[in-house]
């Protein structure tokens, strides 16, 4: 466990510097674009950990770039990508809050959350744009993968039949991939060497499964931070690893109970369905699964000398297991 005021100072300093780019970013942008700025600023703006850019910050750092006025455009253009699909997102599970905030199809209409979040993915390429061809290349395929994700994820809504191997298509597409290609493209524009550009690929990979497992393990387990009611997940009829590993591990009368709660879920089955994935040893498989993709990401980094940034990405990895879990 890192020394947490230390490690709270440095995380602290580089995401103001991020919020004040893009509080300045979006000033400019509700200047020029008005209405459809104003809505999706408002969202950006309600907070998040801003972890997608500080990783790809730091991941430039390890691999030694030095201009970070260079590489904080590209940064923010990945977390107002990710912004642009939460509010999709929201819209296809009929979320009623976000970030703690009610969200922009329950407050403005779904015509108006749709084109801001559009606005936001057109702001992302073009802050991208900005980079040579490589970078330009890995950004679109990062949001084509994550459209491909939604679309599979939405196809094994409320399927009980979901594989682990299903989910982890999803995972890798819509949660791993951003952070795989942030770091990634870190490396690029640093100039480090080909190994060293797919170690960051690898471990921004193995860094994003743990992050999303981690949001799985939190939604059953209800978590203040998360912006979002506990159980949105269950309620949506989306097909978590903790669930999928229910009903491959439970068997007969038990496996049958754990269909039933899953398919007919409402707040009253809380206490059994948290009986039932214990019974089957689910959530503590989901905690062992989320430190063991975070040892292999932590074992690319050795491709790395000892610095003060490889020493952050530890640490921040190490914190996204030991707060949380």
């Amino acid at each position: 466990m890192p020394d947490l005021m230390i490690y709270e100072d440095k995380i602290r300093a580089y995401k103001n510097r991020i919020e004040a780019d893009l509080l300045v970013l979006l000033e400019e942008a509700i200047k020029r674009d008005g209405e459809v700025a104003q809505l999706a600023s408002s969202m950006v703006l309600a907070g998040g950990k801003r972890t997608r850019c500080i990783v790809t910050w730091i991941a430039y750092e390890l691999a030694g770039g030095t201009d970070i006025d260079g590489v904080i455009p590209l940064a923010l253009a990945f977390e107002l990508i990710h912004t642009a699909t939460l509010i999709h997102d929201d819209i296809h599970d009929s979320a009623k809050y976000r970030r703690g905030i009610q969200t922009l199809h329950e407050k403005y209409g779904l015509a108006k959350a749709i084109i801001a979040g559009d606005w936001l993915f057109v702001q992302g390429f073009e802050l991208g744009g900005g980079y040579g061809k490589d970078v330009v290349e890995i950004v679109a395929r990062c949001c084509s993968d994550i459209a491909s994700a939604e679309l599979k994820q939405l196809t094994h809504i409320s399927d009980l039949s979901t594989t682990p191997q299903d989910y982890e298509e999803v995972v890798k597409g819509k949660t791993a991939g951003p952070f795989s290609a942030g770091c990634r493209v870190a490396g690029i524009l640093a100039g480090c060497s080909p190994e060293q550009v797919e170690a960051l690929t690898n471990f921004g990979m193995q860094l994003g499964i743990s992050f999303q497992l981690v949001d799985d393990i939190l939604d059953l387990l209800g978590d203040t931070r998360m912006g979002k009611p506990r159980g949105a997940d269950v309620m949506d009829g989306k097909m978590t690893l903790p669930l999928i590993h229910g009903l491959t591990m439970l068997h007969g009368d038990a496996r049958q109970r754990l269909s039933e709660v899953i398919d007919g879920f409402n707040d009253s089955l809380w206490d059994e369905l948290i009986d039932l994935l214990n019974q089957a040893g689910s959530i503590e498989y989901s905690k062992a699964l989320v430190r063991t993709h975070m040892e292999r990401g932590l074992e690319e980094l050795s491709n790395f000398a000892d610095c003060e940034a490889k020493q952050l990405l530890i640490d921040l990895a190490t914190e996204l297991i030991d707060r949380n879990l």
